[in-house]
């Protein structure tokens, strides 16, 4: 199994509206974990989560206060009375709390022929003990066997298998262990591990694949293992196969976490639903590339227009890579009855101000929109009067002679030089150009309206006469 590249897209299988699948775990009255957590990633992904309770905890974004189980009886009564009327296409555990629990989940289900996705909670992200100790053997005995996946961290990996993991060689071998217990195969997440990239391992079918993302500076990753378990619970009850299925929750998780929520006074949860409210707003995004470039044509910001054409780009509010950023296909460029676009627009039309944006983003999700201009000395001195701007020098940007080797990417380079010092993104960056480089403006904004109207306001200072 290859090392897999994450999508920024969720895709996968269609919908129909009647997947159904079941999350068994407790609740999270914070929200963000839990049943909560899996019915709401369940949702987000469309199919029709079902649950039975296991536990009642008093949780909040800085801990566990209570916990309670629910009976024994009434947990299988829950599963029972889900499988006997719904077609179940996939179930998940979640938080199950005592040994007894665990062997009434594993009872109730060893007649059904759906798949299972175990994540073995044992521990709240708060530290808080979710799982008796004495009912971890349990769990590798018992529920294990019947699983088609398990998806530990670290902590619950190394107490499954008995082994210190300290390394990717360690998941490796982790994961492999924990096939040889029963399930038919293992996803251990790497969270924990301390390295700049974060790597999850899967083992399935005797091959290990992995998945690389980069490590998100936030702290609210509160319900990241429920949202993950789910994911892969939902797509499984779709008919995915078990490694599309894993690849689509890993995509889901890592926007998940990259837009992560910030309520409460602790460790603010993962965003559950950010694919699907992200997906409803695809054609806002190029509606809102429309009116601006509408605007600019009305307007005549010919002035403004480099040698290499100019673009409008407009993010998605949860977007992860340039296939969900419109812009102008082609660029708008100056012609003797004014500017003219090449191209409609239309998401992924834009590599370098789609990038520029999404490096930006990377710093303040709320800039929403970018747009490149040309710079000469007047412009260069409109935008020091009228906007935060900061000049960057292109001839220290590694790679900027084409002669030596290329080294990083020159839009994440430009926004990170710009950001040095800074707490906020500025509204204007601006290069005086390298070897074989034109000069350029960037502009940020908060909105596309905005960006509008910092368009039109520079090109009336630079040419009054618009």
């Amino acid at each position: 199994m290859p090392e897999i590249g994450l999508e920024s897209a969720v895709g996968g299988p269609t919908m129909t509206g009647r997947d159904v699948a079941l999350t068994i775990a407790g609740s999270d009255s914070g929200g963000g974990a839990g049943v909560q957590a899996d019915l709401k990633t369940m949702e987000a992904l469309g199919v029709f989560g079902t649950s039975a309770l296991t536990g009642v905890t008093a949780q909040n974004t800085q801990g566990v206060a209570a916990i309670e189980t629910v009976s024994t009886g009434v947990v299988e009564a829950q599963i029972r009375a889900v499988v006997d009327d719904f077609d179940v296409g996939a179930a998940k555990t979640g938080m199950l709390g005592s040994a007894e629990i665990i062997e009434t989940v594993a009872d109730s289900l060893a007649d059904c022929d759906f798949p299972l996705v175990v994540d073995p909670v044992m521990v709240a992200q708060s530290g808080d003990r979710l799982l008796a100790a004495e009912a971890e053997e349990t769990i590798r005995e018992t529920l294990l066997p019947e699983a088609t996946l398990v998806t530990p961290n670290l902590p619950e990996a190394e107490v499954l298998t008995g082994e210190t993991i300290t390394d990717e060689q360690g998941m490796r071998a982790a994961a492999e262990a924990l096939v040889e217990t029963g399930p038919d195969a293992a996803l251990v997440t790497g969270g924990h591990l301390a390295d700049e990239k974060l790597v999850d391992v899967l083992y399935a079918d005797g091959e290990v694949g992995t998945f690389r993302k980069p490590r998100r500076d936030t702290a609210n990753t509160h319900g990241s293992g429920c949202t993950l378990s789910s994911a892969v619970a939902a797509s499984l009850a779709a008919g995915a196969e078990l490694d599309a299925a894993v690849d689509r929750a890993e995509a889901v998780i890592d926007r998940a976490v990259r837009y992560g929520l910030d309520v409460g006074g602790g460790d603010g949860p993962v965003h559950h639903s950010a694919g699907l409210h992200n997906g409803a707003a695809r054609y806002d995004a190029v509606a809102a590339v429309r009116e601006v470039v509408g605007s600019l044509r009305e307007g005549d910001i010919s002035a403004l227009v480099p040698e290499v054409g100019l673009n409008v780009a407009v993010a998605t509010p949860y977007a992860m890579g340039a296939e969900e950023v419109a812009a102008v296909e082609g660029r708008l460029h100056r012609t003797s009855d004014g500017i003219a676009t090449a191209g409609g627009a239309r998401l992924g039309a834009s590599s370098h101000v789609a990038r520029l944006l999404l490096a930006a983003r990377a710093y303040d999700p709320a800039v929403t929109a970018a747009a490149n201009v040309r710079l000469d000395d007047c412009v260069a001195a409109a935008v020091g009067d009228r906007f935060d701007a900061v000049e960057v020098d292109r001839r220290s940007e590694p790679g900027a002679d084409p002669t030596e080797k290329r080294e990083g990417d020159t839009m994440s380079w430009t926004v990170e030089r710009a950001m040095d010092g800074r707490e906020s993104v500025p509204d204007a960056v601006f290069d005086r150009g390298a070897r074989g480089k034109e000069a350029m403006c960037r502009l940020f904004a908060g909105s596309a309206d905005e960006l509008r109207n910092r368009l039109l306001e520079l090109s009336e200072a630079v040419d009054p006469a618009t």
